[in-house]
Parts: structure tokens; sequence; C-alpha cells
């Protein structure tokens, strides 16, 4: 079942257990029910108005509000099924015998936490993200490049949501690291080249002694993949499509390499290729693979990449859907992972879509890698 289709069973969930017990007049739950629904059919009122639901082009405050709402909406769902369930084995149990567990008073405590909870979750994908920095030991790493630093940014989601400022300020802080490389592995934005062409100007403002390069995510190619690559590489970025760019001369060399999303075929645009990016790469040398999804991790593994970096994720955004995200991901979802003799590393994102902006106990990163040599 498709995106709307499972809102709408969400919804009729939400209305049956939650709304319809309410003991208030027919009218009033009536009206929460109605409210409920917009809220749930909040992306097919985008689709509809915009012809799309990943770029609502509404003033700031307008996107956050709505984004809260759903996010309320979502956290009401899986508080009123946790509710049900524990009121289930409690029944089951005996432990309070036949006596209803789910009351009014639940149900107000649910909605209320709902909100809040949501509305915290908001504030909290806004914020300028703060630098994760760590350590990663590669095998065979040459010493000529010990403690070289490279800086990942992904799932910037540039938006209505992540408009020109906030983007200002991830550069900055970025800046602030003097790496040596600084890599932007996919989703760098939501909407069109003329929706976007403010918001995205600080990028040009990035700057590490071997350049910034990027790969595109799923969310370019749903708003022509070609015409984003030109803006980006206008903007200093060189861009990875199934290829590769020798970093470096000598003992310090790395291949840096970068495929296309998955999403590219149903576009018209090739699919990722990992044979065709490392067509040539000179053997020897460390290579370093940036591809927007952690999945297929064992195939990049197995082509002898030695370090894989990867976004798409959001690291779950709540904690405990990173549960869910895992699963949705092989089993990748956030942090650091060995995959046979590779790395692969798994960034929260950088920002994320306005369409569900929501982060719990898994904030957001623009990341900071040292690399190592094995002692």
């Amino acid at each position: 079942m498709n995106f709307h289709a499972n809102l709408l069973l969400v919804f009729l969930y939400v209305a049956w257990r939650f709304v319809a017990p309410l003991p208030i007049s027919f009218e009033k739950r009536i009206f929460i029910g109605a409210g409920l629904f917009l809220i749930s059919k909040y992306h097919l009122v985008l689709l509809i108005a915009y012809g799309t639901m990943f770029s609502p082009e509404l003033p700031f405050a307008l996107v956050f509000v709505a984004g809260w709402a759903f996010c309320a909406f979502v956290l009401l769902a899986l508080l009123t099924l946790l509710a049900d369930l524990i009121s289930v084995a409690h029944r089951a149990m005996r432990i309070f015998g036949s006596k209803p567990m789910f009351t009014w008073r639940i149900r107000a405590g649910i909605a209320i936490l709902s909100i809040t909870m949501g509305g915290w979750g908001v504030v909290q994908a806004v914020q300028v993200p703060n630098i994760n920095h760590f350590e990663l030991v590669v095998e065979d790493w040459p010493v000529e490049l010990d403690g070289f630093h490279l800086v990942q940014l992904t799932d910037l989601h540039i938006s209505r949501l992540f408009q020109a400022p906030w983007v200002r300020e991830v550069v900055n802080r970025t800046n602030t690291l003097d790496p040596d490389l600084i890599v932007i592995t996919g989703d760098l934005i939501d909407g069109t080249t003329s929706a976007r062409r403010v918001d995205i100007e600080p990028l040009a403002g990035l700057s590490a002694r071997d350049g910034v390069i990027a790969i595109p995510g799923n969310h370019e190619y749903y708003f022509d993949s070609s015409l984003w690559v030109t803006e980006f590489e206008r903007l200093g970025m060189r861009m990875l499509l199934n290829e590769h760019v020798v970093v470096g001369q000598g003992r310090e060399r790395i291949v840096l390499a970068g495929v296309t999303d998955e999403a590219a075929p149903a576009y018209g645009f090739e699919g990722p290729n990992l044979t065709a990016a490392l067509s040539e790469a000179p053997t020897g040398v460390p290579k370093i693979l940036l591809k927007h999804r952690p999945e297929n991790a064992e195939a990049s593994a197995a082509a002898g990449v030695d370090v894989q970096l990867s976004g798409h994720t959001h690291g779950g955004m709540i904690r405990g859907f990173d549960l869910i995200a895992a699963y949705a991901n092989q089993g990748f979802v956030s942090g650091r992972y060995r995959v046979d003799d590779m790395t692969l590393y798994v960034s929260n994102g950088t920002g994320l879509w306005n369409g569900f902006p929501i982060r719990l106990g898994v904030p957001a990163e623009i990341t900071s890698i040292r690399l190592r040599t094995k002692s």
C-alpha cells in the first residue's frame, strides 16, 4: 500500500481507539476527528496544491506548525497503540481484573504528551546541528595520511524549513573545523532550482584543502537531478555520478568514489553502478565511497571499499523509531558498522525532510572524522 493509504489506516485507527470513546458530545468528536483527518492528509493536500509533497512553498512559520501538527498526530497514534497493548496485556494477566485501563484521563494525557513532544521534537529538528567528532581507524591506511580530516554533511534538505540563514551557519561551523576534505552524501535540497536558489547560495562558501565533493540523494531526483547537478557544480562542488576522483598525490592519495541513488532509474537517470564508479581506479590506494543509502554495503566491501559514508535514514529521528528505520535499511541506521573489511558510517543527517521534521533523542550532526592508521 502507498504512503497516503497507510496514513488513512493510521487515521482510522486513531478515530476508532482514541476519538470515538471520548466522553464528549458527538459533535465535538466529529470536530476533533475532522481536524485529525485533515492533519493526517497534510501530504496529500500538498500534493494537490503544489504537485509534490516534498516542497511546500509556504512561509517558515506555516511549515513549522504543519510539521508540528503532523508529528503530534503520529505520536498520538503510537501512544494510543502503546496504551492499547498495555491494556490488553493487563487484562490478559488479570492484574486489574476487568477494570478498563484506557480511560479518558489516559487519553487526555496522551493528547497533551503528543502535542508537547511533537513541538519539542520540531524545535530540536530545526536547530543548527552540533559537531560529531570521532576518529576512525582504517586497515592499511597509509601512515602519510594518518590524521586526514574529513567532514561529512548529508540530508540537509534545504527548503522553506531550512533556509539561507540556517545553511550559512552550517557552512560556518563546517569551515571552522578546517577540514582537508568536505563530502556531502545526498539529499541537499527539497524544491526546484528556482525555488531554492537563494537558500543554497551559502553552500558556495564551503572550503577545504581538497575541495567539496558531493553525490545526489533520492530527493534530487524528485526535482530534476540534471538541473541540480549543474547548480551544485556552479557552487563549487565536484559531483560524482558513478565515478571517482583521486585526491592527493603519491603515497598521500585517496580514491573517492560516488554513486547515484536507487531512485534514479524511475526518473530516467542511471542507477548506482559501483563497478563504473571504481573503473580504472589505481590499485593499492585507499578507497572511500559516497553512497546516499547504506543498503548493499556488503557489495561495497566486496569491491574493496575501505570506508563507506552514507545518510538517508536521519538516524530514525525518534529513539525507538531507529528499529523501524534499521529494518527498512538492511539493519543500518546510525553510526559505525563493520561490514567485512569495510567500515560503514551512517550519519544522522544535518537536516531532514520537512514532511516529518522531528528529532527526539536522535540529534542531527555535522560529522568530523579523523582517519587513522592502525598501530
